[in-house]
């Protein structure tokens, strides 16, 4: 176009050569179809990240919010508890602690850290050095199952403690932004797309555990959801926002009757855990009113071996939050997280761990993948949302009665929407590769790899894992194989190792095919126009901030 509206001020250049190049071949086909030009932002959202619904809405869809995030947390405490001598009352307990803490530190996070619309969740990361901690505390011989119970849990808040600094320093050190201006569009694509793959596990194989409950819940969910909401415009909305609680509701009943009218009397135990609704002993065990109070379990013990075996996993639910962050930029139509937004949610992703350690969690929290998939799925990136569903998890955390009965939904049901919400994190992945160059060999190269081994060494690693947490590292140094077994049992962080270093030294210098003239101007706090629209402080905080943290 400029040469053309210029043309008349240089009349003694020869005019300039319309037709194309003879190095592109002519197009043989006799239809071109559409092409569509990137998009930093998604346009299909009813609320982006700064829009609010109305309140009764938003609080309805904070509750869907709530339900998504408390699946995980009632899985890794069911798993987890039982091995570590607890009992019902003390899962109870765990289950509250760590709604608790989810709710403090999302609100801290959607206030002060990343701004982004992310519930955090409990992580799955800190299992392994978890187990090497109960490992170490089956051949002593204590009093009751309770005290060894105890005593486990007073070490995982002391490494809680302690290796939070990790996070706090790498954060808000500031080298952790640093290591993000590595990223580039295509190495996004394999981080993002296996943040939401490598969870496969979650999915199916956690719904076979009771087919006649998840399998009707995943039908259930796509045909209401997607199909039924074509029928009538008024449908449309409610449907696409709210079909989740109303599925929810249609097949907890149905379990709920399949229980009381004698369906699973006479079947394994493994089906009645899974299938039954009363099988957690959730309702019974839990107190009417208890606030999380620091140190309620007894003073944290603080082990050297495991401290430094849990720094792994704080090294690893770093790594995926970023991920989860990336794709929750995506699906609430903001524009990619800036290296300072980065720095600052993992360094306060290390204070939230301290908290944590504090207070007596289980495991430390990441950012919540599911919880981000509900944001595609109901087109709603609402941050404020986000934020009100945090008061739904502290107030069923204080009050545990009521906490129990949501509690206590077969995990089945969670595995059928997981199903769908991991897909669409693992799908907004796959929209990064728009701003780089997809036809090109290299990236081909680049994506294919990364995308490979990120699935395929954390599934050799999860094969070789024996039950006790054992995996394939195996020195005699206890704490330098958590730390190595959890990094590579982590698909997202084994994408961004492998990403970032094909990505960085294969061809580096073709800058246009990696799409970094599209990706540069948001990595900068001042390199975008809208960055500071999605991303700055709420009630002008930046005023009080020194500037070299902003």
């Amino acid at each position: 176009m400029g040469e053309t509206e210029n043309h008349h001020h240089h009349h003694h250049l020869p005019p300039p050569q319309v037709a194309a190049p003879p190095t592109v071949p002519p197009n043989f086909a006799l239809s071109r179809g559409p092409t569509w030009t990137p998009a930093e932002q998604l346009n299909q959202l009813q609320y982006c990240i700064h829009s609010n619904p109305s309140w009764p809405q938003a609080l309805l869809l904070a509750f869907q919010h709530f339900i998504v995030n408390l699946g995980t947390t009632v899985l890794i405490a069911s798993t987890m508890v039982p091995r570590m001598g607890g009992n019902h009352g003390d899962k109870a307990r765990i289950i509250q602690v760590l709604l608790f803490m989810s709710g403090i530190n999302t609100l801290l996070q959607t206030l002060i850290g990343s701004r982004l619309p992310t519930v955090m969740g409990v992580s799955f990361a800190y299992v392994l050095p978890l187990l090497s901690i109960i490992n170490d505390y089956t051949d002593e011989v204590f009093a009751t199952e309770h005290d060894r119970f105890i005593r486990g849990i007073r070490t995982v808040q002391g490494s809680l403690i302690v290796s939070s600094f990790v996070n706090i320093i790498l954060g808000y050190g500031r080298a952790w932004g640093e290591l993000t201006r590595f990223f580039t569009p295509i190495v996004m694509v394999p981080v993002v797309c296996l943040v939401g793959l490598g969870l496969f596990a979650r999915g199916f194989p956690l719904l076979g555990n009771c087919v006649e409950i998840g399998l009707p819940m995943l039908i259930l969910l796509v045909f209401s959801q997607q199909y039924l909401k074509r029928v009538h415009s008024r449908a449309h909305l409610i449907l696409e926002r709210f079909a989740l609680l109303l599925c929810f509701g249609i097949i907890w009943a149905f379990a709920a009757i399949l229980t009381v009218s004698g369906a699973y009397n006479n079947v394994k135990t493994a089906t009645k855990l899974s299938c039954r609704t009363d099988r957690s002993y959730l309702m019974s065990s839990a107190p009417w009113i208890k606030i999380p109070y620091p140190f309620q379990w007894g003073t944290p013990i603080f082990r050297a071996s495991h401290v430094f075996g849990m720094i792994g996993a704080a090294l690893v639910s770093s790594a995926e939050s970023t991920a989860t962050f990336f794709a929750a930029a995506r699906l609430s139509g903001a524009t990619a997280p800036p290296a300072h937004v980065l720095s600052r949610s993992i360094g306060l992703q290390g204070i939230g761990m301290l908290l944590e350690g504090l207070f007596g969690s289980l495991v430390g929290t990441t950012a919540s993948v599911e919880n981000v998939g509900l944001l595609g799925l109901t087109h709603i990136g609402s941050r404020r949302v986000v934020q009100i569903s945090t008061g739904f998890m502290i107030f069923f955390s204080i009050f545990g009665k009521f906490g129990a009965f949501f509690a206590s939904i077969p995990l089945p049901i969670f595995a059928a929407i997981y199903c769908i919400l991991l897909g669409i994190v693992a799908s907004s992945g796959i929209t990064f590769v728009q701003f780089a160059n997809s036809n090109s060999m290299r990236n081909i190269y680049v994506l294919g790899v990364s995308l490979f081994l990120g699935l395929s060494i954390p599934q050799y690693f999860v094969m070789n894992t024996t039950g006790d947490g054992h995996g394939p590292v195996r020195t005699n140094a206890g704490w330098f194989n958590d730390i190595l077994n959890t990094i590579f049992s982590s698909p997202a962080t084994m994408a961004i190792i492998v990403g970032t270093m094909l990505d960085n030294t294969l061809e580096a210098k073709h800058v246009n095919d990696r799409g970094i003239p599209w990706w540069k101007p948001f990595q900068h706090s001042k390199g975008d126009a809208r960055t500071e629209e999605f991303y700055s402080y709420p009630l002008r905080i930046n005023e009080y901030v020194p500037s070299r943290f902003l």
